[in-house]
């Protein structure tokens, strides 16, 4: 049996977490509630979560005496430690009396009692600080990650496609027929539109692309690569699987991961262009992306709504510009605004919408948490496509990671389902300053 003494970021991350060390003890110090306490009346994800927490141990409440200990769903005991606050064992380490060196003093006063009374019993502090877990190892506390919250638990992202060594007249008969049967052993290896890339197994330039369909008994040829959306056209094979899922009716969810400068946002924007504009496939275009700022919100920035948004939103409207071949935004918000069919918005204000026949282009996701990106799912009405893209290397929420994150999660979660598709994109189109500034730093 181990104690687990949670960090705050744990439960302001997941109030969940207490239900997740099964026979174990789990451990809240008091300074941990002061936290979460000073977090509650946030209206945001924190707020939530704080919210939340508080909710839950308040039913613990219902159950017993806190500090004592109550009894856990899975087995296990669940307390609030008012004792082992002592500094003593840490003033002359960490002089400062911290919020954060409490909860090690805690852990550590813990620990050092299990071994005056001779207990084999662990002593684990949990948290999702980098440097609070350094602290631990320093002195001597064992410090995990929190990784529950994960959504891949081998480090390994859902690419969307696969490569395939193939005998030539395979791709003889794909090129003819547009589809080739894929065998009955390796069907419950790939996924509805899944990718595969086949190559020849004696000469591998010679290849193709194709996407799973027809419940994973076919790969068909793909429809769109040669397809033209408002002057863009894919210039690379992951591009190409890009576009297919883009310009398919059928699949109503697509999520697209890659560097900076892999063409995610102008491959969305262009083929969302086309569809709403050209095709009338769909009645508007909603763009999006949540505001996550490195200072002060948008809420301190001076004007009104539109005002306010311009700098958060500004990465849109320079692909926009490039689309629309407009040298001044002055001209690009003329022409927006004769048009009407396209909303640039923050997410701030999607909550409480329904959204039918509309195609949602969420960028940035990699910063969404999964409770926001349940949230902007959950507001799809009948006949929309929701695009979701971003980079999950380029983290600026401070609670996510690059496997934790609502994009990731969404990857992960949907790769099965046939109304889903998903790609990688891999090389930079950019430039070839961007792409090496990607790849170096």
């Amino acid at each position: 049996m181990r104690t687990y003494v949670l960090d705050t970021n744990v439960l302001l991350q997941d109030p969940q977490a207490i239900f997740s060390f099964e026979e174990h003890e789990v451990v809240i110090p008091a300074i941990v509630l002061e936290e979460v306490d000073s977090k509650k009346r946030n209206m945001d994800e924190l707020g939530r979560n704080a919210r939340e927490t508080s909710r839950i141990i308040e039913r613990f409440r219902e159950n017993g005496e806190l500090y004592k200990g109550v009894d856990l769903p899975r087995g296990g005991l669940f307390r609030i430690e008012l004792n082992h606050r002592s500094f003593s064992k840490l003033e002359d380490i960490f002089l400062e009396r911290t919020n954060d060196n409490r909860i090690l003093a805690v852990a550590l006063n813990l620990q050092l009692e299990m071994k005056e009374k001779h207990l084999d019993r662990e002593v684990v502090l949990v948290s999702k600080d980098i440097l609070m877990r350094i602290k631990a190892d320093a002195l001597g506390i064992k410090a995990e990650d929190f990784l529950n919250e994960r959504a891949v638990k081998e480090d390994t992202i859902y690419d969307g496609y696969q490569e395939w060594l193939v005998d030539a007249d395979v791709l003889d008969a794909f090129y003819q027929d547009g589809k080739v049967a894929i065998p009955k052993e390796k069907q419950e290896y790939v996924y509805s539109n899944e990718f595969i890339v086949m190559k020849n197994v004696l000469n591998r330039s010679q290849s193709a692309v194709g996407i799973v369909r027809q419940s994973k008994q076919v790969i068909e040829k793909c429809l769109f690569q040669t397809e033209n959306a408002w002057g863009v056209t894919p210039r690379n094979v992951q591009q190409v699987m890009a576009f297919e899922l883009l310009f398919r009716k059928d699949i109503e969810l697509i999520t697209m991961i890659g560097k900076a400068g892999t063409g995610k946002t102008l491959l969305a924007l262009a083929t969302g262009l086309m569809q709403v504009e050209d095709l009338g496939l769909y009645k508007k275009m909603l763009v999006a992306r949540p505001v996550v700022p490195l200072g002060k919100d948008i809420g301190y920035l001076p004007g009104e709504k539109e005002e306010k948004l311009k700098p958060w939103m500004q990465p849109i409207y320079d692909n926009l510009e490039f689309l629309f071949d407009v040298k001044k935004s002055e001209d690009l918000d003329r022409i927006l605004s004769g048009i009407g069919s396209i909303q640039v918005e923050a997410l701030t204000y999607i909550r409480g919408r329904s959204i039918p026949e509309q195609l949602i282009l969420i960028d940035e996701a990699q910063n969404l948490t999964k409770h926001e990106v349940k949230t902007i799912l959950t507001r799809v009405g009948e006949g929309s496509k929701v695009i979701l893209i971003g980079d999950p290397q380029q983290i600026d929420h401070p609670y996510l990671d690059e496997y934790n994150n609502g994009l990731v999660h969404v990857v992960e979660k949907f790769k099965t389902d046939p109304l889903s598709g998903h790609v990688k994109l891999l090389k930079g189109e950019r430039s070839s300053l961007a792409q090496l500034a990607a790849d170096l730093l």
